[in-house]
C-alpha cells in the first residue's frame, strides 16, 4: 500500500508540473530537459493563503510570494557567513526599483531616483506616484504592516511625496536609525496603483479584497496560477529591470503538509527544495548524505515562554522567576529540537554586550523553583493553560509537554491548549492567554527593533505578555534614536538586564532555519524573513 500510494503523489506531482514532470519521468527531449534545468520544484508544508502580505491573517509563505512578485525601493547586500553560506548583509543596502538615492545634508530626508525602464507585469510604467499611493497603503492598512513601518518611523502619509515621474522622497519625523533599513524590508513594496485603484471601493480604499486574490506587482516573477491549498507558479517576468534577470523560469511550489511525504519527494529527486522538516528529519537528512541541507541561526528570533503580566497570577514577578528556574531546558534542547537551535539558557547575566539574542541566567533548578513559588505565595501550586500554535506542533507540541512536565514538579498544573494557524494571530491579540510557546523573528537585526516588538508600552501585537514597563520603554527608545555610541551599548544592555529580572518572557533557544535542497541546486541565500529568494537560485 505504502508504494502505492508513493506512485501515485509522485505520478500527480509530475502532472502538476507539466514539462518539468516529462524530464522527472524520463523524457529524452533536449526541450523537456531545458524546462526542467529551469523550473524550481517546490514542496512546502503550508502555501500562501492570501496574495498580499498586507492583508489581515496573511501567513508566512506570502511574505515570499511578496519578496519575488514585488519590487521595493532597494534591497540589501550580501555576505558569506562562516559556514560559506550567502546571507544578506543587515549593514548593507543596494538598489532595487530606485537606482539611487541622496539623503539630504540635514539628515532629515532621502530622495530616490526611480529606474526609468521599469514596468509592472502588465506592461505599464512603473512611477513615484505609484510608490507614494503605495507607502500610503502601508502606513494605512493598520496592524503588522503599519506598525512595522512605524518601527523605521515611517507613520504619516504626507512623510511621502512624489516629486515627478521618476523621484520620490520621504520625509524624516525624526532621526531614526533603522528608517532606511525598514524600506528594504517586505513591507513597503510597490504595487501598481492604477490597477489597484480600479478594484477599491469607499469602503475598501486599499484594495485589500481584491489585492488578497490578484497580484499587481512588477518583481522578477508573476503569478501563473494560484490554487489555496495546492498548488501555486510563478514564472519569470523576462522584462524585469530591477536586478540581473533570475536563471529560473519557472517555480513550482505545492503545498503537500506531511513531512513524511515531502522528504520522500525530496529523496527521490521528485522536488527540488523543501524547508519545515521536524528537526529529527533535518538532523538524520544532514547524517545520511542525500540532499544538501543549509542551515543558518534566525538574527533576532527566539523560541520563548510568554507570561501574562498584566493579570494575574503571572503579575507577580518572583512567580515568573520561579517559572524560569523550572523549565527543562536541556531536555526541550535534546528532545524537541534534536541539537537544531542555540541554547539560550545558564547565561552570566545580567547583559555586558548590546548583543540578542543571549542566554538569560536562568537554568533547570527545581529546588530554587520551589522556593520561589513559596515566596511568591504559591506553595499550594495553580493551574494555568500554556497555548501554542498548531502550525508549530512538530516541536512545539514536544516541548510544551516537556514544560508541562517540569511545571508539574513545582506545583503547576498546565492544561495545553492548541490554538489553529488561521486563529493564531486573531487570538494572541486579543492579549487573554497566561502563557504562550511562542516563536518570534525579528526583520531588522537590531536589539532595539526585538524589543520594540515584544516589549515595549505601545503594545504591538507580538507584545503577547503584555508586558508595561516606562522604564523598559525609555531603554529601548533611547537606543532607538540616539547616536552616542557609548549610550546606546548602556541603554541595551540595560534593556536586556531588566528584561532577565523581570521576566516577562523565558527565552528558549535561537532557532536554525534548515532548508533542503536537491545537489544540484544552487543560489540558496539566507534571508531575514526566512523565505526562498527564487532570483538567486540556479540548477545544473
Amino acid at each position: 500500500m505504502t508504494d502505492i500510494c508513493s506512485w501515485v503523489d509522485r505520478r500527480r506531482f509530475l502532472q502538476a508540473t507539466g514539462a518539468a514532470g516529462l524530464a522527472l519521468a524520463g523524457a529524452g527531449s533536449a526541450f523537456a530537459q531545458n524546462a526542467r534545468s529551469e523550473t524550481l520544484l517546490v514542496v512546502q508544508e503550508l502555501g500562501p493563503n492570501s496574495l498580499d502580505m498586507q492583508g489581515v491573517g496573511s501567513n508566512q509563505t506570502v511574505n515570499g510570494l511578496a519578496w519575488n512578485c514585488y519590487d521595493r525601493l532597494m534591497t540589501y547586500g550580501t555576505r558569506t557567513l562562516p559556514d560559506g553560506t550567502p546571507s544578506y548583509d543587515r549593514e548593507m543596502l543596494a538598489p532595487e526599483l530606485a537606482e539611487s538615492w541622496q539623503i539630504a545634508s540635514d539628515g532629515m530626508s532621502c530622495t530616490f531616483k526611480l529606474r526609468r525602464d521599469a514596468t509592472f507585469h502588465d506592461g505599464r510604467p512603473v512611477t513615484a506616484g505609484d510608490v507614494k499611493w503605495s507607502f500610503d497603503r502601508s502606513v494605512s492598512v493598520g496592524g503588522f504592516p503599519t506598525f512595522q513601518m512605524s518601527a523605521g518611523s515611517l507613520e504619516k502619509r504626507d512623510q511621502f511625496v512624489a516629486l515627478d515621474d521618476h523621484t520620490f522622497r520621504v520625509d524624516f519625523i525624526r532621526k531614526d536609525k533603522l528608517l532606511m533599513f525598514n524600506l528594504a524590508v517586505v513591507v513597503p513594496f510597490v504595487i501598481n496603483s492604477e490597477l489597484a485603484r480600479k478594484h477599491a471601493t469607499d469602503s475598501d480604499p486599499w484594495a485589500l479584497a481584491w489585492l488578497k486574490q490578484n497580484e499587481a506587482g512588477g518583481g522578477a516573477y508573476k503569478v501563473e496560477s494560484w490554487k489555496p491549498g495546492s498548488e501555486t507558479i510563478l514564472t519569470r517576468f523576462d522584462a524585469w529591470k530591477s536586478g540581473p534577470l533570475p536563471k529560473i523560469r519557472r517555480i513550482v511550489a505545492r503545498d503537500v503538509p506531511s513531512p513524511g511525504t515531502r522528504r520522500a519527494m525530496l529523496e527521490r529527486g521528485d522536488a527540488d527544495l523543501s524547508t519545515g522538516f521536524p528537526p529529527k528529519d533535518f538532523d538524520q537528512m544532514i547524517r545520511e548524505g542525500k540532499v544538501k541541507v543549509t542551515g543558518v541561526p534566525i538574527p533576532n528570533a527566539l523560541w520563548y515562554l510568554a507570561l501574562d503580566t498584566a493579570k494575574p497570577p503571572f503579575d507577580n514577578v518572583t512567580l515568573r522567576q520561579a517559572i524560569a528556574w523550572a523549565v527543562p531546558y536541556e531536555e526541550i534542547q535534546a528532545g524537541a529540537f534534536f541539537g537544531r537551535a542555540k541554547p539560550m539558557h545558564g547565561g552570566p547575566g545580567p547583559a555586558e554586550q548590546p548583543v540578542w539574542p543571549q542566554p538569560f541566567p536562568y537554568r533547570t533548578d527545581i529546588d530554587k523553583a520551589k522556593a520561589l513559588m513559596a515566596q511568591a505565595g504559591f506553595s499550594g501550586g495553580l493551574d494555568t493553560t500554556l497555548s501554542l500554535d498548531v502550525g508549530t506542533a512538530t516541536v512545539g507540541e514536544p516541548t510544551a509537554i516537556l514544560i508541562q512536565e517540569s511545571l508539574a514538579r513545582i506545583g503547576v498544573r498546565v492544561t495545553i491548549d492548541k490554538i489553529p494557524g488561521a486563529n493564531w494571530r486573531t487570538t494572541l491579540n486579543k492579549k487573554e492567554l497566561p502563557l504562550v510557546l511562542n516563536r518570534f523573528s525579528g526583520w531588522l537585526d537590531y536589539p532595539e527593533y526585538y524589543f520594540y516588538w515584544n516589549l515595549h508600552g505601545n503594545n504591538s501585537i507580538f507584545n503577547i505578555s503584555s508586558y508595561k514597563n516606562p522604564a523598559m520603554d525609555r531603554l529601548i527608545d533611547r537606543a532607538r534614536f540616539t547616536e552616542d555610541k557609548a549610550e546606546y551599548v548602556k541603554a541595551v544592555t540595560d534593556f536586556i538586564t531588566l528584561c532577565m529580572q523581570e521576566v516577562p518572557i523565558v527565552p528558549l533557544n535561537q532557532p536554525i532555519h534548515d532548508v533542503a535542497t536537491q545537489k544540484g541546486v544552487g543560489g540558496y541565500q539566507f534571508w531575514f524573513h526566512r523565505e526562498p529568494d527564487f532570483r538567486q537560485f540556479t540548477k545544473s
